[in-house]
């Protein structure tokens, strides 16, 4: 038998509130959980579950106020500014509902920007391998308001998956598209798992989305309170219907 591969990413006891008193939230309540290397992970839940919480403190975006996530070996929460800086910029990638592209860049700079700003050079053979996945080889000399929302949305994975990260964190990535646009993306999502290993975290409330995961967490009161493996969209909306019978 051959060892799994180690988690890409894991979270100890997470736990991160918002507000004092009478308004105090607590968005994350006791999290423990191991992110799977080379998987396709949905995090699932109601509004208000945690989810987006969860996924900012994974990404080195936000920090809890206890508790910790290692990225590989590094725990985040014992990282400096640089530190931090240095993992999100070499070990990451962040794919945002709303593309968060430069819209005075073209398609192929915005893809480069991140690897421009660290002064490294992409590898051209694995550059050239994502534009080509990503179909976007014609569209590289397009600036963002030439190029329709789905297209956006794949320079953005294309940005996300250009620097080899360890992992993806994706937030939402067809919240703003279209079904057609939107399966288009995931697909993407998933070829860049199963052909090239890639870790891929998605938050997303939508079953169709979540069927093309390797497996669903789901989060309520920001708790993990249920999860799925090689989820149909009909199990993940079993699961979704049982917690909002449980919600008072």
């Amino acid at each position: 038998m051959t060892e799994p591969p180690a988690p890409a990413a894991r979270v100890r006891n997470l736990t991160k509130t918002y507000g004092t008193g009478q308004a105090l939230v607590r968005a994350l309540d006791d999290v423990t959980l191991d992110i799977a290397a080379g998987e396709f992970t949905a995090v699932m839940g109601p509004s208000g579950s945690g989810k987006s919480t969860l996924m900012h403190c994974c990404a080195a975006l936000d920090t809890a106020d206890s508790g910790s996530v290692f990225i590989g070996d590094q725990d985040l929460t014992q990282l400096k500014d640089k530190g931090l800086t240095r993992l999100r910029r070499d070990e990451i990638g962040f794919v945002f509902q709303s593309f968060n592209l430069v819209p005075t860049l073209t398609a192929e700079e915005n893809i480069q920007l991140p690897m421009a700003i660290a002064g490294r050079k992409a590898d051209q053979a694995w550059y050239d391998t994502v534009v080509a996945t990503v179909g976007l080889g014609d569209r590289l000399e397009h600036k963002p308001n030439e190029l329709s929302g789905g297209q956006q949305q794949r320079v953005a994975v294309a940005r996300a998956l250009a620097s080899r990260p360890r992992i993806v964190f994706a937030d939402e990535p067809t919240g703003n598209l279209d079904s057609r646009s939107g399966a288009e993306v995931l697909e993407l999502l998933r070829r860049s798992v199963d052909e090239y290993g890639q870790t891929v975290v998605m938050v997303t409330h939508d079953p169709v989305a979540a069927a093309y995961t390797d497996r669903v967490v789901f989060l309520a009161d920001g708790r993990v309170v249920d999860e799925l493996r090689a989820p149909t969209r009909e199990q993940v909306l079993e699961v979704m219907n049982r917690m909002a019978e449980q919600t008072p």
